[in-house]
């Protein structure tokens, strides 16, 4: 879909044609196509056109009932976008002033700036936080998900200005994947320069830390059970490749051995699975942190050695989302690597907004790191 045409009457917007927003009623339930022929913005609020948006894993979590969502739902938070209009004097994080035209991406969270867990850095817990693709459609924020044609950004949404060279599948990933890599990185509190880094699952999250902390010059081991994805492993920076599957022990011997190792100062997981984290945490050296990352729905119970923690001094941390500062590195990352790593390559077929069903389910079958909508 284009816009044709923007009307302004006041902070008043109206498109044609009308933006189509698709609503998840819930599991087992297909997609319905809500139109929204006006939209009122506030200050500081922003609509955008959207590009393309890609399904995230948790986007599959969510249609196939393994975590809570409040439905109706529009589902949808890693997609990148034209600005249509701006309610008022609105900024991008780097102070640049938006002006309809310019091709951005978001946050996946709206935060107020001003509680105590946005004073301390934690935006992403904000106390008034809302989520783009996770929050009930109420009237006033219809298009409030990625799997639309267009986006309301509310204030407190922090916006990123990226270049019209890379396709869009390179950006659409950054509100999440990406810049939720590079949270977790920083979580792990170490110098990445000649660090040996233990990645445990090869998907896209897992294949972007690993090229990221390879540019930051760490020594990157990735663990996968899937062949194809240790094979692309490699083409995101990783030095070597483990399967996890040969046994616990002879998995850890051999990332250790592929690092020239005892132990991995750092270890980020990213799988979810439980015997992963185990392995991440079972991998670390004296004094290493382990990152969990992809554990974002239930799952097993974990087999943590508790003495192993306390007498090897390791911490073990989790990464949820990011700060806006994360999203600003995550789309300068991928300016200057999109050409030396085949981002691109990671986003599957795309399918017509209509269709988002079918991009459901061919993202849950695991074919493809991502797989494209495209109003």
């Amino acid at each position: 879909m284009h816009t044709t045409l923007t009307a302004h009457a006041g902070n008043d917007v109206f498109i044609r044609p009308s933006p189509i927003a698709m609503v998840w009623q819930g599991p087992g339930h297909p997609h319905q196509a809500m139109a929204v022929p006006g939209v009122t913005l506030g200050p500081g609020d922003v609509l955008v056109e959207v590009e393309l948006a890609t399904v995230c894993g948790s986007d599959v979590h969510t249609v196939l009932g393994h975590r809570d969502a409040a439905t109706p739902l529009v589902l949808g938070h890693e997609q990148v976008g034209r600005v249509v209009a701006v309610g008022g004097p609105v900024t991008a994080v780097d102070g640049t002033v938006l002006v309809a035209g310019m091709r951005v991406v978001w946050s996946v969270v709206v935060s107020c700036g001003v509680c105590d867990r946005c004073s301390a850095g934690l935006e992403q817990k904000c106390r008034r936080l809302a989520k783009y693709g996770h929050d009930r459609v109420h009237r006033g924020w219809e298009l409030s998900g990625g799997f639309a044609t267009h986006v309301e950004l509310l204030e407190g949404t922090a916006i990123v200005i990226v270049g019209e060279t890379p396709p869009a599948a390179v950006f659409a990933p950054a509100s999440c994947a990406t810049a939720t890599a590079i949270a977790a990185l920083d979580a792990a509190g170490h110098d990445l320069p000649g660090t040996a880094v233990l990645v445990t699952g090869a998907g896209m999250l897992g294949l972007t830390v690993a090229a990221i902390a390879t540019d930051a010059g760490a020594r990157v081991v990735v663990s996968d059970p899937d062949p194809a994805r240790r094979l692309l492993a490699g083409r995101f920076g990783a030095i070597a490749t483990v399967d996890p599957t040969i046994g616990d022990a002879e998995h850890l011997d051999a990332a250790h051995l592929a690092a020239g190792v005892e132990g991995f100062p750092v270890a980020i997981e990213m799988s979810g699975d439980a015997r992963a984290v185990d392995a991440a945490i079972a991998s670390l050296s004296i004094g290493g942190t382990a990152v969990l990352v992809g554990s974002v729905s239930p799952g097993a119970p974990l087999g943590i050695d508790a003495e192993r923690i306390v007498r090897r001094l390791l911490t073990v941390r989790g990464a949820h989302n990011y700060r806006p500062r994360d999203l600003s590195r995550a789309v300068d990352f991928l300016t200057g690597a999109w050409r030396r790593y085949p981002f691109a390559e990671l986003v599957g077929p795309e399918f017509p907004l209509q269709d988002v069903d079918d991009a459901l389910v061919a993202a849950a079958s695991g074919a493809f790191p991502r797989v494209g909508v495209r109003p």
